[in-house]
């Protein structure tokens, strides 16, 4: 079938897959590192637990076969592992064959994380790179040319990321409709980055430029996509700029960088390689008939799958991030349906007194990405993710996102837990224990530029109330939020 395949988008494949096995590599060495304090057997939501009251067929994974925490970071390193050999391109050399199972391995390994991973992999990323990476296995590699059908079904994921997420917002906020989101979006973000203080004190008609700008590359240009080269590229483009703009002003863990790689299949790749001088595609063999039987039945697959999702971009009650099955295989995405006005951080601290006074003294815990200090400026972390960072943000919301985690978070802190404190920038307490724990609601802000100048502070605080009152080890387990 002369139509089947394309070469003129060769680099865009190469290089979109290279590409998604950083990511899948980067999201691998999360579960590596995080794993066992989160959803480890002594984790603030232990795997075995949710095992026994989560049937296969609700989540399906690896680890109802069988579960240790050695045995969950031993399968996310082997992905970080497989993830490396194709960053630096096992797959091309391997025979076709060899390389799909590959991504498939990478897909399957990550699919059993996320599906154990509760309330910490309920983000829409999640599902993101698991579609990215189920269509991956299908793309083929360096020995044949790029499928049609799957550099299509990837233009899909991309249209259904963006204008998913235009849709959520023009539907939703109406501080999206009036232009106004950006006045308060860069303060009050989940985890802002390092020039998101910057960000935020632009001029506000900038800001309203901002919003009316997203708004044309979300429900403007996706559909641009599905047109004829060369405009399909120029579209591919702007979707890559503005998610640049968008990884400068905060940290999306790999949300924006997995969006930017969705939009390199779009780009004629043979017309990029003569615009950068590179040469042009290497002879690439006829793709086998069960190679092509194998492609048609996965586009089947996604077609009727896409259903679900089609109906929900149409839907005047559109879900937001969600999965219609539990293979997390053609979802809905979206973002910021709604805007803080106000940024409340939960702060945790400690001392050591024995005897509570009206003098003792409370220091704090500093998380790694969350303002904590408000002399400290934000740091970058995306694409990297910072999980119980995310979740504390969540938690200052509203308790009720806390309600499953956060007492058995204290419960580590009071004893400091190893494996929670490396979660952690830093603990007041190295060496022994604190002898009590309380949580404070407080009132963040960005300091106006005269205030910065005066104080040197990135952040200003206003005590709200009382998150948790102060707790010993001895009735740690009875505390709720």
């Amino acid at each position: 079938m002369e139509w089947f395949t394309s070469s003129d988008y060769w680099l865009s494949r190469l290089v979109f897959q290279r590409g998604l096995a950083a990511v899948y590599l980067i999201a691998f060495v999360v579960a590596a590192r995080q794993g066992r304090a989160l959803l480890g057997e002594r984790g603030l939501t232990p795997v075995p637990r949710f095992l026994a009251q989560v049937p296969f067929g609700r989540s399906p994974s690896l680890f109802h076969l069988h579960y240790s925490d050695r045995f969950f970071v031993c399968c996310a390193w082997l992905g970080a592992a497989l993830s490396a050999a194709l960053l630096v391109g096992a797959g091309d050399r391997a025979p076709l064959a060899v390389a799909m199972v590959a991504w498939l391995v990478l897909w399957l390994l990550y699919l059993s994380i996320v599906n154990v991973g509760q309330v910490w992999y309920g983000f829409g990323w999640e599902s993101l790179l698991l579609e990215a990476g189920f269509l991956a296995v299908f793309l083929g590699n360096g020995r044949t040319a790029p499928p049609v059908l799957i550099l299509w079904l990837l233009r899909w994921l991309l249209f259904r990321v963006e204008f998913g997420a235009g849709l959520i917002k023009i539907r939703g906020d109406r501080c999206w409709r009036d232009l106004t989101c950006l006045y308060y979006h860069h303060e009050t973000q989940p985890m802002p980055g390092p020039l998101s203080w910057f960000f935020h004190h632009l001029p506000k008609p900038l800001h309203r430029v901002e919003v009316a700008a997203n708004h044309t590359a979300q429900l403007i240009v996706p559909v641009v996509l599905f047109t004829p080269q060369p405009v399909a590229s120029v579209a591919a483009g702007i979707v890559v700029v503005t998610q640049l703009w968008l990884v400068a002003s905060g940290n999306f863990s790999w949300l924006n960088w997995l969006t930017i790689l969705l939009a390199l299949p779009a780009v004629d790749g043979r017309r990029a390689a003569e615009l950068l001088g590179l040469p042009g595609p290497p002879e690439l063999a006829a793709p086998p008939v069960w190679y092509e039987a194998v492609v048609l039945a996965a586009t089947a697959l996604v077609l009727v799958l896409s259903y679900w999702p089609a109906r929900n971009l149409l839907s005047g009650r559109q879900l937001m991030n969600y999965s219609f099955n539990p293979l997390h295989l053609v979802n809905t995405y979206g973002a910021f349906g709604s805007v803080n006005r106000s940024r409340q951080e939960v702060v945790i601290q400690g001392t050591g007194d024995a005897v509570l006074t009206p003098d003792t003294v409370w220091k704090d815990y500093e998380f790694r990405g969350k303002p904590g200090d408000v002399r400290r400026m934000p740091r970058q972390y995306a694409p990297y993710h910072l999980r119980l960072d995310w979740m504390m943000w969540f938690a200052g919301i509203s308790p009720a996102y806390a309600g499953s985690w956060f007492t058995p978070l204290i419960g580590k802190l009071l004893v400091n837990d190893r494996a929670t404190v490396r979660l952690l920038r830093a603990t007041p307490f190295p060496g022994a224990p604190p002898t009590h724990l309380r949580a404070r609601l407080y009132l963040y802000r960005f300091t106006t530029p005269a205030e910065r100048r005066a104080t040197g502070a990135w952040w200003h605080r206003t005590l709200l109330g009382e998150f948790l009152p102060p707790v010993r080890l001895e009735d740690h387990d009875s505390p709720r939020v």
